[in-house]
């Protein structure tokens, strides 16, 4: 991780859960994070706990659902800190809602932020990316294992084909960037204990402890794991279940 160091992530999502985790040990490692989220003042602690590191967070107001809060967010990174080397789309949203009488509202909201918005932030970074001509950079989403195997969950409703579209988009990517050093990686994790699982009525607190589960730092650990193989090392695809996760 000592090539990383003094270098620019932008982290979305990182105002709680797996973002500020991911944030977090990046800033541990002495890089120079870029926090996105609408929930600035929250970024704000997490960057005061954070003082003694090697580097530095700093909280970025960004709603990824709208283009002109992604441009002007972005704008600032390269105006302030520079270009940027590392891209973590973790931003996610997830709707309790159903197929059969939801609501396009809700559908709509969670593939705004879900596969636009990260279509937005990762349009943004690699043009930075590749105006650099940097020898090495990475992009890592954030997927989900429910978009590979989908769980018997009532209302989790498009948020799994949310999650299938982040693998199709992932995959394209790559194609895209064919011939740069421009890595693009998936982390795609099983159920984690987090604040996100809140909006389902069958997740209450202590349902969540009876269940098999994943902490956002084992999530984090595995950006660290993509982050510390060589630029020629690719690696595409991480997936993380807890112990006994019986789906």
């Amino acid at each position: 991780m000592e090539r990383w160091a003094g270098k620019v992530a932008v982290v979305t999502g990182a105002s709680a859960g797996i973002g500020a985790a991911i944030a977090r040990i990046l800033v541990k490692q002495g890089m120079i994070v870029a926090g996105f989220a609408r929930r600035v003042e929250r970024i704000k602690e997490i960057a005061d706990s954070l003082e003694d590191s090697s580097g530095k967070l700093h909280a970025v107001e960004c709603d990824v659902t709208k283009e002109d809060s992604v441009i002007a967010a972005f704008a600032w990174v390269k105006d302030t800190l520079g270009s940027v080397s590392v891209l973590v789309n973790s931003a996610g949203i997830t709707k309790e809602s159903s197929l059969i009488d939801g609501t396009l509202e809700d559908w709509r909201c969670v593939f705004d932020v879900n596969v636009l918005g990260l279509c937005l932030c990762t349009r943004e970074a690699v043009r930075m990316m590749r105006e650099t001509t940097a020898d090495d950079a990475v992009v890592i989403h954030v997927n989900s294992l429910a978009g590979e195997r989908l769980p018997f969950v009532p209302g989790i409703s498009v948020y799994p084909a949310s999650k299938r579209a982040v693998t199709g988009l992932a995959q394209n990517l790559r194609h895209e960037l064919a011939g740069t050093r421009i890595r693009v990686s998936s982390i795609s994790p099983g159920l984690v204990a987090t604040e996100f699982m809140a909006s389902y009525s069958i997740f209450s607190a202590e349902a969540m402890m009876a269940m098999p589960t994943l902490n956002p730092d084992d999530v984090a650990a595995a950006a660290i794991y993509i982050l510390s193989n060589p630029p020629h090392v690719l690696i595409q695809d991480v997936v993380l279940r807890p112990l006994d996760e019986s789906w």
